[in-house]
């Protein structure tokens, strides 16, 4: 918060406030003047401004942001485009209490927070706490989540609990990715780019295109999209000197919309993904009970690493999505099935060091269907109501492979899940005056899963393998259980201007087995089960629009977590890390936020958002501090990934450039407090300080854009975790850590051709 404040009361930062308050009088009493050249298209400022429909309350159509009574950041298309968001990471930089990071063991896999609720895990047993939806499909593991903000008409951010209209594993909110659908009138956007590596230009390039346009007029339009993605990395590993971070991606997409009537629509969608590179760049360095790298100890600030292993990862998915909308009355029902698959294998150097001490291999497949039935509809004059039906089928295979001690140990494991969930929600909104609706809502939702576990102690080398079938199963079981998400709500129209919302709710983690079972004592640390973790949440928020297109949102909450689900990382001078998931305490969470964007003069538009979180263990069930005792030195650890402040302030300005078109400039900058990563708090994710800019010059009437743009000016370190390593290994002095990096500072310059 300090570094926050610092910045928010720099000379520069003065000097813009001055300025803004001067204008921000100004347009608050003056209608802007038309400019003297006709433009053509939404401007970047309106985008910003511009109203943003949400699916959030799975209403028919779709409701405006600003009057669902529902905490959201939420982004359209354009205003994704105006705030020069590149991956799906950058839009926690623009929302308050939300951190979207890549744990970056392997590419893609998402450890997504959301009011300080989240996981540390890269193992896909392991439901999330903030649930990611691709065009209404829940992804059903955090592998592949992580991606490039390619193709996106909308992203909704939803903070607090969802469990009644999205079911389980939503206890800390939901992300929501909807890629764009076809259109009926042609529309084209192609994109290629450069962006800068550690020691120059050239490091990244990246084409995209997106076509849209009818088929069959007013009956059949069609959508055909692509991306490719060449990084030539942006690291340098010390150890050998060379370029580091490798990456190649590419991803195709198409759709087709058929609307025979003005009551019934079906839309299609596939996808089909293919992502292959370097492993992670981990950093070692000082871990949290003192003891540096032996091999390599790094500035925590830095880029620097030094590892003997480069490592890979491969992945490679697909989707197929089906939608069906029916008019019936006044209300729509619809269908959405989708089936998607995924497969990544991997192998990372652990150690984080020039030694062959602990390298792993890691193989994941999954295999999902899903189909949710609903129906939305008014209800005579005063009753909006939503029902539906929602199955889940989930198979999924892990396979791990630990190289130790310079290959003297080997241990091989993994495990098989089959899960079946299904639900039934009910949830309707009655008016029961123009201005005060009551919302109440309720869903049941059962799942199942059977766990097959091949322990890797069990199988010292023994080579094996759970994808093949040649791994002995040590652990078989099976969880089963019901539990009931209610909501109820309250909304008061204050004024045209001005509205409030009361919510309660409730949320369901889900239990389940780790298939990462590298401990010997079976009986504290095994496989599991463990149990759900439930949280109840009280919010109330206000949503405004002041004036002049301006919108101003606070919203506080309360939320209470029982038998929170953790993954305690353990240091072992064996197997190196062990991994525990328990059902580790209860805890409160409360805390407050506000976002706002307000147009302080034609063409200048001032956004941002400001969260604050507080957390407190009530009750501990597990030795977090491993000092072998339950106590109040327990209750006191900070909740991991719990990051207390963070906040952001962007300034888009818009001129018009006489003959040749208009520019945006857009200067952003978001700090987050660091956090603690792991239970007993030795592991830390740094805070982040960080300065993104960007300035587009188009023309054409505005079918094409040049953009100059710098990311992570302030060249700030972030690591997805920081995994505790022992002080020896195989009897090997160790220590340090395992932090793998994220990029650093970045320029680029990007060509744009769309209509």
């Amino acid at each position: 918060m300090k570094a926050l404040l610092r910045h928010a009361i720099s000379p520069s930062c003065l000097a813009l406030a001055l300025t803004s308050t001067s204008a921000f009088a100004q347009a608050a009493t003056t209608t802007p003047q038309p400019t003297d050249q006709t433009i053509t298209g939404q401007s970047d400022t309106d985008a910003v401004l511009g109203e943003i429909v949400v699916t959030a309350t799975k209403r028919a159509g779709g409701v405006d942001a600003q009057r669902a009574p529902v905490a959201v950041s939420a982004f359209g298309e354009d205003q994704i485009t105006a705030m020069q968001i590149k991956d799906i990471t950058q839009f926690a930089l623009k929302a308050p209490s939300v951190a979207m990071d890549d744990i970056g063991t392997a590419k893609g896999t998402a450890n997504f927070t959301i009011r300080g609720l989240g996981v540390n895990s890269s193992i896909p047993s392991i439901d999330p706490a903030v649930g990611v939806f691709v065009d209404g499909v829940y992804l059903g593991i955090n592998s592949g989540v992580v991606m490039d903000a390619f193709d996106l008409g909308s992203v909704e951010v939803l903070r607090g609990p969802q469990g009644v209209l999205f079911g389980r594993n939503v206890t800390g909110g939901a992300v929501l990715l909807n890629t764009t659908d076809p259109s009926n009138t042609l529309r084209y956007d192609f994109k290629a780019s450069a962006t800068s590596g550690l020691r120059g230009t050239g490091g990244s390039y990246t084409v995209s295109g997106v076509v849209r346009g009818p088929l069959v007029e007013n009956l059949l339009s069609a959508k055909i999209a692509a991306y490719y993605n060449k990084d030539n990395g942006w690291f340098r590993n010390i150890a050998t000197g060379a370029d580091f971070g490798e990456a190649e991606t590419y991803i195709v997409r198409g759709a087709l919309k058929l609307t025979p009537s003005n009551a019934l629509t079906a839309l299609v969608k596939y996808e089909h993904g293919h992502s292959t590179g370097d492993g992670p760049a981990g950093q070692s360095h000082t871990n949290g009970a003192g003891v540096p790298g032996a091999w390599g100890n790094f500035s925590r600030s830095s880029f620097d690493f030094s590892i003997d292993e480069p490592g890979f990862y491969k992945s490679d998915w697909d989707q197929v999505t089906g939608q069906l909308d029916y008019e019936v009355g006044r209300g729509t029902i619809t269908n959405i099935a989708a089936y998607r698959r995924f497969k990544q294998t991997q192998l990372s150097d652990i150690d984080s060091s020039p030694r062959d001490l602990f390298h792993a291999n890691l193989d994941t497949k999954q295999r999902q269907f899903s189909n949710e039935l609903r129906y939305n509809g008014r209800i005579g004059d005063s009753v909006d109501l939503t029902t539906g039906f929602f199955y889940f089928a989930q198979k999924l295979y892990y396979n791990e492979h630990r190289r130790l001690a310079g290959g003297r140990l080997h241990q091989y494991g993994g495990g098989f899940q089959d899960q079946e969930t299904i639900g039934l929600f009910l949830n309707g909104d009655f008016d029961l005056t123009d201005a005060l609706t009551l919302s109440a809502g309720l869903r049941w939702s059962h799942e199942r899963k059977d766990d097959k576990i091949a322990s890797l102690p069990r199988n010292v080398n023994r080579p094996c393998d759970v994808l093949a079938g040649t791994c002995p199963f040590d652990v078989t079981g099976e969880i089963s259980g019901s539990n009931w998400s209610p909501r109820l709500g309250v909304q008061y129209e204050i004024s045209p201007a001005v509205r409030s919302y009361a919510n309660y709710s409730r949320a369901y983690r889900a239990g389940g087995f780790n298939f990462r079972n590298t401990a010997t004592d079976t009986v504290n640390f095994g496989p599991g089960p463990f149990g759900d973790e439930k949280v109840d949440s009280w919010e109330l928020g206000f949503k405004t629009e002041p004036f002049n297109r301006a919108r101003l949102n606070f919203a506080g909450y309360y939320t209470s977590v029982g038998n929170m689900q953790r993954e305690v990382n353990l240091t072992d001078p064996v197997a190196g890390v062990v991994q525990v998931i328990k059902n580790t305490a209860d805890a409160r969470i409360w805390g407050f936020e506000a976002d706002f964007a307000v147009p302080i003069a034609e063409g200048v538009v001032l956004d941002g958002s400001l969260g604050y979180v507080n957390g407190k263990y009530t009750r501990v069930l597990f030795d977090l501090n491993g000092d072998g005792v339950l106590n109040a030195a327990d209750k006191a650890l900070k909740i991991p990934r719990l990051a207390p402040w963070n906040g952001n302030v962007g300034l888009t300005i818009e001129q018009v450039l006489p003959v040749i078109g208009r520019s945006t400039l857009r200067v952003s900058y978001a700090y987050r407090d660091a956090s603690a990563y792991t239970d007993n708090n030795r592991g830390t994710l740094n805070e982040l300080n960080r300065i993104d800019a960007s300035l587009a010059i188009k023309v054409f009437d505005d079918r094409g854009t040049v953009t100059l743009f710098g990311q992570n000016l302030t060249n700030n370190a972030q690591i997805g975790s920081d995994t505790q390593l022992p002080s020896t290994l195989g009897g090997v002095a160790l220590g340090g850590t395992f932090a793998p990096l994220s990029k650093g500072r970045v320029f680029g310059i990007e060509l744009r051709i769309s209509d």
